[in-house]
């Protein structure tokens, strides 16, 4: 599809033929469960509008529009970029395929949140972001906790030398899964524990730490179709600062991460997704600890979404943008997903078989890598 008139491609940029409410419609690029369980719950908090939900199957994206509260449904993803009642576009699909569908909306003027990771390999990542320098066209990556009011209070603590000097993040991301078909434990999906989770640390670190890393190391245990499905290791960092990952499907629910500083530390129950009951706590030598609310009542990915929301009414300038950060994060991903298949013993030949007596047996080559 040839691009659209600029005037098209930008309109949502200045607020220009939004709905008289000034309600942004967004449109829901599949049907997956994060949508419904986070996303549409916060876009409504945000004061959006559910306009559209695209899907490979119609019935299917109809059913989802009538139990998810959307306006409507049309079948295939392009579809959802030819219409004109979506001023944004959402994006869920499988890892695999946000690089396809992402510059392909990039490409019709409509400004998209992606999903993180915003693809499943640096080089993605690359052509991505190329073509969003090239069209202009506004993208985010779905990492939402750098918009929520717990990032602004931490980052405001160690710029006043709340712990000193920051040395040290530590940070975690399990949850134990269950289900052997889910795309998250297949490799052609662009799927595994470092794609899925594991981005979060690398994404915090880039929050708090303002230099690339100048190292990586990783060590992976592998699972599924060929994917990690749990992986530790570092970012370092100029001035020996270093990033301390953990991250995994096999154990229960963990997103603790803790800041060391040179006179203290700052202990976070959940730093992405914060809820009403999570807190952060502040510890330095000869103080009590002092604990903090992580969060307000409303939804994780609220503060976000209304950002963009009123970026694209030209009410905020826009931040956080993936041109400003997401190749960091995939960088760093990369490397430690090098780092970690070069810490994999090499395949050795296959055990051969018994061969029946008096014959000659024939020679195997190297077992496959599973």
């Amino acid at each position: 599809m040839a691009a659209l008139p600029q005037a098209r491609a930008h309109r949502a940029v200045y607020g220009e033929e939004m709905p008289g409410t000034g309600e942004i419609r967004w449109g829901i690029m599949g049907t997956a469960g994060i949508a419904r369980k986070q996303f549409l719950p916060a876009m409504r908090e945000a004061g959006g509008i559910a306009a559209v939900v695209a899907g490979r199957d119609l019935a299917r994206a109809q059913d989802y529009a009538a139990s998810q509260g959307i306006g409507r449904a049309v079948q295939g993803y392009q579809a959802l970029l030819d219409d004109p009642g979506v001023d944004a576009i959402y994006l869920p699909l499988p890892n695999s395929l946000h690089a396809e569908w992402t510059i392909k909306a990039l490409r019709a003027g409509q400004p998209v949140l992606c999903e993180k990771p915003l693809c499943g390999t640096l080089a993605e990542t690359r052509q991505v972001l190329a073509v969003a320098q090239q069209t202009g066209t506004l993208l985010w990556e779905a990492f939402v906790f750098p918009f929520q009011a717990q990032m602004g209070q931490l980052r405001s603590m160690l710029a006043d030398g709340a712990i000193g000097e920051l040395r040290e993040i530590q940070a975690n991301f399990h949850f134990l899964l269950t289900d052997p078909d889910d795309i998250r434990l297949r490799r052609d999906l662009a799927g595994g524990a470092l794609n899925d989770v594991g981005c979060y640390p690398v994404r915090l670190a880039g929050e708090l730490i303002t230099a690339p890393h100048e190292s990586a190391w990783a060590v992976s245990i592998e699972g599924g179709d060929g994917v990690d499905v749990e992986t530790q290791g570092s970012l370092g960092f100029p001035g020996g600062k270093r990033l301390l990952l953990s991250c995994g499907f096999r154990r229960a629910d963990d997103t603790f991460a803790r800041l060391l500083g040179s006179r203290g530390q700052i202990n976070i129950t959940a730093p992405y997704h914060p809820r009403a009951e999570d807190t952060f706590q502040v510890c330095t030598a000869g103080k009590p600890p002092r604990s903090y609310p992580a969060a307000g009542s409303e939804q994780p990915f609220t503060a976000a979404i209304r950002h963009i929301q009123a970026v694209l009414r030209g009410a905020e300038e826009p931040r956080s943008l993936a041109l400003d950060t997401s190749l960091r994060t995939a960088q760093g991903l990369d490397d430690l997903r090098q780092s970690a298949a070069a810490q994999q013993p090499p395949a050795g030949p296959a055990p051969a078989a018994a061969a029946p007596a008096g014959t000659a047996q024939a020679s195997t080559g190297p077992a496959p890598v599973t």
